[in-house]
Formats: C-alpha cells, structure tokens, sequence
C-alpha cells in the first residue's frame, strides 16, 4: 500500500514533554509506543461468552467452572490483534423463553471486553432469522410491540457497555424471508421496509441518544442502494453503513471492493464491513445462491487452502484500510472450532494453533501498521515529533509514563512525567 493509499489514516504530533515541576524534559532519552488503533479491527466474542459468562441458560450445567486456561490462550490471540468486540444478540438465543434472557452473560462478557480496552458492538436489534418460537401465533401487533420492547429493554440495558449496534439486519430480505418461519418476516411484509427499518433506529435512539446505529446487510446489489436512498430521504438518522462480505464461495478481488466500497461511500456515511470471512480450505461451489444451502460432512483446512487464506487476507485488509470511507473491518470468527457453516474460516485451527492467515494479518495491524516501542529524544525545547497511525500511544521515561493520541486534527500534545525537569 503507498504512502499516498494511507494519508489518510496517519498524522504527525510534535509532543512537549514535561517534568513534576513542569519544567521541559529538554535533550531527554524517550520511548513511544503504540497502544491501539483508532481504525476498529473487530473480531466476534462468541467464543468468550461461555468462556467468561458460563453456560448458556439452556445448557446443562455440568461439573467445573470456567476454563481459564482456554479464555488466557484464546484471549491472548484475540486481544493481540482486534479492539473491537460484536457479541450475538439473536432474539431466539437471547430470550429462549419469554422474560429469560441472556442478559447476565452478555454483560460479563461485554465488561470482560470493555476492561481491556476493547469497543464492544451488538447484533443485532432486528432480524428474521434466530427468532424465538414464542412469538409464532401472536398477532402483528403484539409482535411489534414486543419487538419495540425488546430493543429499548437491550440498548438501555447495556448503554455504556454496549453502545454501538446493527440495528437491523438483512431488510432488504427480510419481508420475503421464506427459509424458515418466523414472526418478523410477516411484520415487515405487512409494515414494509422503511417502516421496520426506521422502528429500529428510533426505538434504539430512544433508548441510548448516544448509540452509533448501523444499516447492515448482505445484499450490495442495487437493491440495497435503493433502500438506502429511500430510509434517508425519510430522514431516518443511521450512523453507519454496514456490508458483509462471507466470501466462502472466493475472494471477490480488489477491483469490485474497491467498486463496491465506492458505491456505497457516495452517501456519506462511514462504511462498516461488518462481517467478513475468508476460508483456508476448499471454496463452496459458485452455483450456491444462499451460503446456508450449502451441506457437507466436513470442511477441512488444508495448506494450499492455508496459504490462499494468508495471502487473500493481506489483499482485502489492505484494500478495505485504503479506502476512506471504512471505519471498521469486522473478521467473523477467529478460530474455525464452532465457526459458521463448518467453514475453515477461522485465522486459528481448531486445535488452537496460529494459520498463517493469523500471522500476515498480525505483520499487518502489528507490525506494517503499528509503531512499537521506538527511542527518540527531545530537542532543546522538550519536544518531539512523532508520526504513527491515528490511535493511542505512549511516552515514558524510566518507571514514567504518559499517553497521548495521534488523530487527524491534533497536531500538538504536552505531557507530563513524574520525573524531575530539564533532565538528560
């Protein structure tokens, strides 16, 4: 990626450095270091809801406790890499009966995130799919009730922890939905789409002003454009454009990403790629039209599969980070035990070990992308000038330490060390 493809997501600060008595640390031996990024790499926590909350309330609950081990390794590798956390809110998983929810897990799991710094995000509000049984036979306007209930109970709940959320998923499915009953589908036939779409920002609005809300689907046909274009001009506020690209079927290339991305940045709005997927093993067949249709006994990883996966992830992240519109890159999975479909989508193995799609990516976000603990040393007037990629970082000198952040408005920073002024 040139110099040129990533202006846009670097800047420079000319940092003063200071001691306790407030005198400039002129001439002075420092160490800066990169925290974490401003641009949200994201990664699904399904793996860390039981980990960290326990057994799902429809499980049997057996003998032990938390696998501590398993959430310090899987924890490790995830926080490595990612700062950014979705956690599944499928209505039919969250509330398997009605008025027993999921809540005490997910708000373990969601702080277990937010403690170490990570952003969490929900998924999703509204959806036709995973849907609880219970509310088959209710009447249409029982149904939206309830579903209004359900998403201020949620995004007020967990305001503060959780406030970033896709609002709606798949609307431009969802009223012809016909692979599997559910009570959604009937509401947005009989609703119609801006309707249900526009229950499900403000009801959420409502419920937290302070949410960044998403429009998230799979489809980036035209169709999507359309209803993009007609939810705005409804003046329905969304904060955020939210595209899925599970490409099991192959990498779709650089050219229609960079294609796609345009279409949909010339509305304005940060672009989300909210779920994305590549897999290490063989491709599913082009002729599958839905990705669930697709049935096989196994889905093994494979090398050749392992060595595509490396070089196609490098391909799309650079790809996506070079284009300004997108704000954040969610990979759905990281490793491929439990991963959806039975897909070797995962960047882990199913035995816990690193594919080398995990250590491109991590030459990428660590390495080519990040600025590691660099010595550096102050001028005369106790100030340094530091470039890195926007986010989060430090300075230090001996057991002292400060933070500072590199962003595309700040262009100067003091700090100040507990260490005595003028020091060589």
């Amino acid at each position: 990626m040139s110099e040129g493809q990533m202006r846009h997501r670097t800047g420079s600060v000319t940092l003063t450095v200071r001691g306790r008595d407030g005198r400039l640390l002129a001439d002075q031996a420092v160490t800066v270091a990169q925290q974490r990024h401003a641009f949200a790499f994201g990664n699904i926590g399904v793996d860390f809801v039981e980990l960290v909350g326990g057994p799902h309330p429809e499980a049997v609950m057996g003998p032990g406790g938390a696998d501590h081990t398993a959430l310090e390794q899987l924890g490790g590798l995830w926080l490595n890499l990612f700062n950014t956390a979705t956690l599944m809110f499928y209505w039919g998983s969250y509330e398997p009966w009605r008025g027993a929810t999921d809540a005490e897990r997910l708000t373990k799991t969601a702080r277990w995130f937010a403690e170490r710094g990570v952003t969490v995000k929900g998924h999703p509000l509204v959806w036709h799919t995973v849907q609880p049984p219970w509310l088959l036979g209710l009447d249409l306007d029982e149904v939206e009730r309830l579903l209004c209930a359900r998403i201020r109970d949620v995004v007020g709940g967990f305001a503060g922890t959780i406030d970033v959320w896709d609002a709606i998923n798949e609307a431009v499915i969802m009223p012809v939905f016909e692979n599997g009953e559910n009570a959604i589908t009937p509401l947005a036939h009989a609703r119609g789409r801006i309707y249900m779409v526009r229950m499900a920002f403000e009801e959420a609005r409502a419920a937290n002003p302070a949410a960044t809300l998403v429009l998230n689907d799979f489809d980036l046909t035209s169709a999507y454009e359309r209803l993009i274009e007609e939810v705005l001009e409804a003046g329905i506020r969304v904060d955020a454009i939210g595209l899925q690209t599970h490409m099991h079927q192959g990498y779709r290339g650089e050219e229609y990403m960079c294609h796609t991305l345009d279409r949909f940045a010339r509305y304005g709005l940060p672009l989300h790629m909210t779920e994305t997927t590549l897999v290490s093993g063989h491709l599913m067949p082009p002729e599958i039209e839905d990705l669930n249709d697709y049935q096989t006994p196994e889905w093994p990883t494979t090398p050749e599969g392992e060595a595509r996966q490396a070089d196609e992830i490098v391909r799309h992240y650079r790809s996506l980070v070079a284009h300004p519109a997108v704000q954040s890159v969610t990979y759905w999975g990281l490793t491929d035990n439990g991963a959806w479909l039975g897909a070797p989508a995962g960047l882990i193995r199913a035995d816990g070990s690193r594919k080398p799609s995990y250590d491109a990516l991590e030459a990428l976000i660590k390495g080519e992308w990040w600025l590691a603990p660099t010595a550096m040393r102050t001028g005369a007037d106790g100030t340094v000038a530091i470039e890195g990629f926007f986010g989060d970082y430090t300075v230090s000198v001996g057991g002292s330490t400060a933070t500072f952040t590199i962003g595309p408005t700040q262009t100067r920073a003091v700090v100040d060390l507990d260490v005595g002024g003028e020091c060589r």
